[in-house]
């Protein structure tokens, strides 16, 4: 999952923001000295990666992006399903989106001077410019894949995904709507940090 969906799944509290998207920075070599509740938050982040990787649904998905691309495919549905969080938001959190983003954004900047170095140069910009924003459109998410294919440090055909998005948009948003309720509720089932998180509206 994207860094939006791990803030949902995370506690509404600076360490449990903290260790819920430290896991794509290094993780447990960062951790070690942090607080007990950074490191459930980064427990947690390992068990949404695990559900996410194994559930036959996500994998399915994965199909969907033509041959050249799949091998990115993970990359491109992490952000997708943060651009479906944000597209069904009322439906799995009572809290308003922008309310939800402008507390998560000061949380994460209460321990900015703890992250790691990479982590920092990822959470400021985010905070500042508000990335987010970005992802309520398809266009949005055409845009940023195509920044992070320009990261990848070989050659690629990951450059103009949103094609593929774009020819299977209705099948990956069902494939959402049926795989994140469940993935809340295996968050729930296993309490790694204190209150459960989420709602699901019909």
């Amino acid at each position: 999952m994207n860094y939006l969906a791990h803030l949902y799944l995370a506690q509404p509290n600076a360490d449990s923001h903290f260790g819920n998207l430290l896991g794509d920075f290094g993780g447990k070599v960062h951790a070690q000295q942090l607080s007990t509740g950074v490191q459930l938050g980064l427990e947690n982040h390992y068990l949404v990666d695990r559900f996410t990787d194994s559930h036959s649904a996500v994998k399915q998905a994965k199909n969907l992006f033509s041959t050249e691309r799949r091998r990115f495919a993970g990359i491109a549905l992490d952000v997708l399903f943060d651009h479906f969080l944000i597209r069904h938001w009322s439906r799995f959190h009572q809290t308003p989106l922008r309310q939800f983003k402008q507390s998560s954004y000061a949380l994460l900047n209460e321990n900015l001077s703890y992250m790691p170095s990479k982590m920092q140069q990822v959470v400021t910009p985010m905070t500042q410019n508000d990335w987010f924003k970005e992802y309520e459109t398809v266009a949005g998410i055409g845009f940023a894949l195509d920044n992070i294919a320009k990261r990848i440090r070989f050659a690629n055909q990951f450059s103009g995904c949103i094609a593929d998005i774009n020819r299977h948009y209705g099948e990956l948003e069902a494939v959402f709507l049926a795989f994140f309720p469940e993935l809340i509720t295996h968050v729930n089932k296993h309490g790694l940090e204190t209150k459960p998180v989420g709602v699901i509206q019909p």
